[in-house]
């Protein structure tokens, strides 16, 4: 009996991560977007080379433990064996050669997948011009401005449906990284820098978009939507934003002021999550809240350059960015 009891007690905790591993909700196999595409084309490319040493490695395995059991009398007995000229180049020349074609195809696939690398309009939409979407990180919060349309949002942000969008982000509280799993690459974002990032939908819908870094306690609540539409719908969204009228017009406002304050305390004291609040609409924004939430770090400026790109949008000389 008390043999039996641990073999049970493994079994429970097995189907029980196994039940906890069914709720993962796998964003990233299910791509609504090119770059989205192209990794998970990477991954599942990887995954299959992989597999190619690692099934044969355990059927080998199997086999060998199997054709030497001690209960085989049939089986060749070497004793003064120690070399093979074949198992050494099985062993060494097959990874070897597989490192290289991971390797290759990593190296080409980052410089496809660059953040920085701004999108080509698609076949089907070749007129589309890009959107220019600024993002600023707050305290468990994202801050969305359309430079282009005068209106900025909290936690919600849209795009026109095979459309490139041209993001420039920076942070104005912790660092955090900025990420659309269905969509694509995720970036750092931190004070007194700006990155880049260019992104664009190939699925109209709503995606989920967070944070993911952890930067604190109430991180995780840290949301926001990302609505994909069609041309009719963003214009109607956008006129949705401009009929607000709440103003954002500079980073000293006191409107801006207590959007980029502290939430913590007040989400202790009163009921509700205010954590994970309701979109924020600004029918008028400032237009240099962005290069001011930026420069305020710096004396007020900041110098720029453009990643070897000279169409892409400027982006700070000490920036930092990271694609997965």
């Amino acid at each position: 009996m008390k043999k039996i009891l641990p073999k049970i007690t493994l079994s429970v905790v097995g189907l029980a991560s196994t039940l906890m591993l069914g709720g993962c909700n796998l964003v990233i196999m299910d791509p609504k977007g090119t770059v989205g595409q192209g990794e998970k084309q990477l991954i599942i490319m990887s995954v299959i080379a992989m597999l190619c040493i690692v099934i044969p490695v355990i059927i080998a395995t199997l086999f060998v433990a199997y054709r030497y059991r001690r209960s085989n009398t049939n089986a060749t007995y070497a004793p003064k064996w120690d070399f093979s000229t074949t198992i050494e180049i099985l062993v060494w020349g097959i990874p070897m050669c597989l490192i290289a074609f991971l390797a290759y195809h990593t190296y080409v696939s980052s410089h496809e997948l660059d953040p920085y690398k701004p999108i080509a309009a698609p076949a089907d939409n070749p007129n589309a011009k890009p959107i220019n979407v600024q993002v600023v990180a707050l305290n468990w919060k994202w801050l969305f401005i359309y430079p282009d349309y005068g209106i900025a949002t909290v936690n919600e942000m849209a795009m026109p449906v095979n459309t490139p969008v041209a993001f420039r982000l920076t942070s104005d509280a912790t660092m955090n990284s900025f990420w659309i799993p269905q969509l694509g690459s995720q970036v750092y974002v931190m004070a007194g820098m700006q990155t880049q990032l260019h992104l664009m939908s190939t699925s109209t819908g709503t995606f989920r978009g967070l944070s993911n870094n952890y930067s604190g306690s109430g991180y995780s609540e840290m949301k926001f939507k990302a609505i994909s539409t069609d041309q009719k719908g963003f214009d109607e969204w956008v006129e949705k934003v401009k009929a607000s009228s709440k103003q954002l017009d500079s980073k000293d406002s006191e409107v801006y002021k207590h959007l980029r304050e502290d939430q913590m305390e007040y989400a202790k004291t009163h009921e509700g999550n205010v954590l994970h609040q309701e979109p924020i609409y600004y029918g008028t924004v400032g237009h240099h809240l962005f290069d001011d939430i930026v420069g305020q770090y710096n004396d007020g400026h900041f110098n720029v350059h453009n990643h070897g790109n000279s169409s892409a949008a400027p982006a700070q000389s000490n920036d930092m960015h990271s694609g997965e």
